[in-house]
């Protein structure tokens, strides 16, 4: 069975740093997938990837060693499953607010007796092992997204699921439903940060792994720094814009400058 580097990456203390994919593509999967991340994650929720186009990924992304998951679209057994199937060695569900929704998950990533997940892992035994299912409970990582106050009201009896290993906070959503604002990044004070802290605080009482969603490497490594053992930094479509726009800028500021050097006048844009 091949190794979940995540698991040997936190029973040695240390925190993942986590690439996003959104763009539907193997290859900008695979140039993200060897750019140095811990782990990646294909967004088939609110990313622009199907079922199929995220196989390919899963291949493209298997040309390293970092660990693939998946956040797919909804709680439902179906998508879970077959994303798992795939090659996905963990699987990131969206809005779940009670422990009523985070068991179903749970039992949708674990084969019997743990679970009720379907025997069939297509890709997953070549991508893992022959042995996969042997060993897949054990190594298979189930994260549930708090992101609603529905969820932070409910924090003890979604941590206490058996078989949860994980939460993944959506900060967006979050804001969203404590203020009506979005946001990623929130500033220490503000109820969005308040509400982060609880979270890692409840998780680290149920021994439950925190990660989250950020929209920067500052606060990413920031939110390390307070205890978060996985960190994701913005996307591959937001770190291609803003690598874009950086460099056109950078020519129109190059542009105006030796203009100016020359002639005293702006440039023409």
């Amino acid at each position: 069975m091949r190794e979940n580097g995540l698991r040997r990456l936190w029973s040695n203390g240390d925190a993942a740093i986590n690439g996003w994919l959104t763009l539907p593509s193997s290859f900008s999967a695979e140039i993200m997938a060897h750019a140095g991340w811990n782990s990646i994650t294909i967004d088939m929720q609110h990313g622009l990837i199907d079922y199929q186009t995220a196989v390919h990924m899963l291949q493209a992304i298997s040309t390293t060693e970092i660990t693939p998951l998946a956040r797919v679209p909804w709680n439902d057994p179906g998508i879970i499953m077959k994303t798992l199937d795939a090659g996905a060695m963990g699987v990131i569900c969206p809005m779940i607010n009670s422990r009523e929704e985070a068991e179903p998950l749970v039992q949708a990533c674990r084969y019997p007796p743990k679970g009720q997940r379907s025997s069939g892992p297509i890709r997953a035994s070549l991508y893992c092992g022959s042995d996969y299912q042997v060993h897949a409970n054990d190594s298979v990582i189930v994260f549930a997204m708090i992101e609603t106050k529905a969820a932070v009201d409910r924090l003890d009896d979604i941590l206490s699921t058996p078989g949860l290993d994980a939460i993944y906070i959506g900060p967006a959503d979050l804001s969203f439903s404590l203020t009506g604002r979005f946001g990623f990044d929130h500033a220490e004070g503000t109820v969005q940060f308040d509400a982060i802290k609880a979270i890692l605080a409840a998780a680290k009482r149920h021994g439950v792994v925190a990660g989250i969603h950020t929209g920067s490497p500052e606060y990413a490594a920031k939110m390390i720094g307070m205890g978060f053992a996985l960190a994701t930094i913005n996307s591959d479509a937001k770190l291609l814009e803003e690598a874009a726009r950086a460099a056109v800028a950078a020519v129109h500021a190059a542009r105006g400058r030796s203009l100016r050097a020359v002639t005293g006048a702006s440039a023409p844009y």
